[in-house]
This record gives C-alpha cells, structure tokens and sequence, in this order.
C-alpha cells in the first residue's frame, strides 16, 4: 500500500523531547514501513525515518527562533500534499483540521487522526461542515463533547516493543512527565508526593504559552527538598526513570484524549495513579496496572499502596493492548475499508483487564 502520513511540523518526527504526535507519527510511520508498505513522510527537515521524507521546513519550528509564522510551513505542506495525492493510496493526516477545505477536493481517500482536545465548542460547526470526511479518535472518550465528527474508528496508541525496558523492582521516587500546564497539574503531584514523603522527579517541558503558569503558580513549588525538576527527557531516557519509578502521577485536570505516557510507563511496568478524566478508564485497568481516583484524597490512599500493583502484569498489559504492531493492523484495516470506499466499523480490541 502506499501511505502518505502527514505531521506536524512544530516538532520533528520523532521529537527530540516532548511530543506526543509526532511521536506517535514515527513509530506508525516505521511499523508501516516494516511490514511491508511504501509510506511517505511529509514532515521537518530533521526528522529521522526510513520512509521516503519530503521536508516541509528545515527543522521543527517549536525549536527554530527564526521562525515565527508556523502555519505558512504548514500550509505549503497542504499544498504540497495535494500536488503528489495521486501517487498515494490513502493520506493520513496529522494536522487537525488544517486540510479539510482542500482535501474534501481531492479525489485520493484520506483519514485523519484527531490527537488534541475536542470540547471545545468552535469545533461544532467546523466538523459539521466537513461531515464528509472520516475521523480516527485515540479514545472513546475524545469523542463524547464532539458528535457531528464524521468517526470511522478508534484507534489506541501503540510503542514498540523493545522501545523500554521494564523493571521488576520499583525504586524510592515518584514520577511526572509531560507539560507544565494548568491541565496536566503538576502541583497535584507534588503535594501527593510531599504528603506521603516521598521524592517526586519531575521530566517537563515547559511550552512558551505556560511560561507565566510556570513562573506563577509551579517554580516555587520546586524548592521542596522532596521535589526534583529534571526537564525534557527523550526516549533512552525514559526506561530508566520510569522505570525506577514507584509509581508514574497522571493528576489531569482536562478531557485527556489519550496520555501516552500513561503506556510509557505501563512498558517499564510501572504502575499509574492517575485521574478519572478523558480516556483515563480506557487506558488504565484499575487495579491492574494502576488505580484511577476521584480526587486528591483516594489519590493519596492509591498511591500509598502502589506496591499492591503486579509490576509483571502492567508490562503483560502494555504488550497485549499498546503495541504499535497492533495499532498499524487498526490503521491498516482502516485504510482497506477507506480505499474500496466504505465505513469501517468502529475498531475492535480485545477485552480490557483480560492477562496477556
């Protein structure tokens, strides 16, 4: 099959640190690309793949200070991509909803994966205008504040599985990675780990929009004797402070539509104290491979007994449920469903909470 997968362009693919798209971009790009598929990666000039790069950009534009009109990129990308659609058999976008007007033009079956938020109430008329064009949601959840979104399926992320290496016996620390930002609440985290006297290691990025958050509400917080901020981490990195971790605190305040680092850390076979928000029942099997709570006090009550948790099986889980051998078979039968010019029934996944 030939693929066209279509990034962002804010980060290169994979990120360098943070990124959770793009991220997700390259290992569906390179498990397309091992089993077989001719596949096209429309992206940064620094991104790294085996698949045929076309550079939109020299390099991410979140990391170029030169650049300071990210959309001009992203629409030279669109144009771009419609130039080349007929050598394509299917064009899977990653942009939101940047392609629509052109794409509901092009006569190439195309699918887009819908990563970020979508309650919010601008995107009603948006999709509803472009009812004709199909939609892949990362969770069930995602999709609840959104409905005239025209959904083909639902497709989990999925890691490698050689990508972490789990670790049987947790280390003396907790662990936060992600953004600094008003919904991911780092402060959350910090007071479960201040209360329970345990160290917290914090690996963050801080986003230009969440500098004054930062400088506000979260760097005092930072001088704890209990608190250690480590900044951005890449993936080598990861297996070992996950890894080590006690327990990862996913403490959300917003609809999360999905939370890789949530199976980041269920691949080192750490456990997850994570927040009943977005997809976070659809991911985390509570009392499986971590515990999701209501609020601060079961959160503190949860991660008081972590230990409770089967490192083993939290890894057995990721395995079964998160691969992205199993996330390219949901893309895959997708696009076969797209290209004779169906609708693919809603993705089906094995039962949750069932040990590999």
């Amino acid at each position: 099959m030939r693929i066209a997968q279509i990034a962002p362009l804010y980060e290169s693919v994979p990120p360098q640190g943070y990124g959770g798209t793009e991220r997700v971009v390259s290992y569906l790009t390179e498990e397309l690309i091992r089993q077989g598929h001719d596949v096209t990666l429309f992206a940064s000039g620094d991104s790294k793949t085996r698949a045929a790069l076309v550079p939109m950009c020299p390099r991410a534009t979140r990391l170029d200070s030169t650049c300071r009109l990210e959309l001009a990129y992203h629409f030279l990308m669109i144009e771009r991509v419609a130039q080349l659609a007929p050598e394509f058999d299917i064009l899977h976008y990653h942009i939101d909803y940047l392609h629509f007007p052109v794409s509901r033009r092009l006569s190439v079956p195309s699918v887009t994966t819908l990563h970020g938020r979508l309650d919010l109430p601008e995107l009603v008329p948006l999709y509803r205008e472009f009812a004709e064009l199909p939609v892949v949601s990362i969770s069930d959840a995602q999709r609840a504040s959104l409905s005239p979104a025209n959904y083909c399926g639902t497709v989990h992320h999925g890691l490698p599985l050689d990508l972490y290496r789990p670790s049987a016996e947790p280390g003396e620390y907790f662990a936060f990675t992600g953004r600094i930002s008003p919904e991911k609440r780092v402060d959350r985290a910090i007071e479960i780990a201040t209360c329970l006297n345990v160290p917290l290691k914090i690996a963050a990025k801080i986003d230009r929009a969440d500098a004054d958050y930062f400088k506000q509400e979260i760097d005092a917080l930072l001088d704890h004797p209990l608190v250690e901020f480590v900044g951005e981490i890449n993936d080598e990195q990861k297996s070992d402070f996950l890894g080590r971790a006690r327990a990862l605190l996913f403490p959300i305040d917003w609809p999360e539509p999905f939370g890789l680092v949530m199976i980041e850390a269920m691949a080192c076979g750490t456990p997850v104290v994570a927040f009943r928000r977005g997809s976070v029942p659809e991911v985390i099997d509570d009392g499986v491979t971590g515990f999701v709570v209501d609020d601060m006090g079961s959160a503190l009550a949860a991660a008081s007994r972590v230990e409770e948790i089967d490192r083993r099986l939290c890894r057995a889980t990721f395995e079964r449920r998160f691969s992205c051998e199993r996330m390219a078979a949901d893309y895959l039968n997708l696009y076969a469903q797209l290209i004779e010019g169906g609708h693919p029934d809603r993705i089906h996944r094995l039962p949750r909470g069932v040990a590999a």
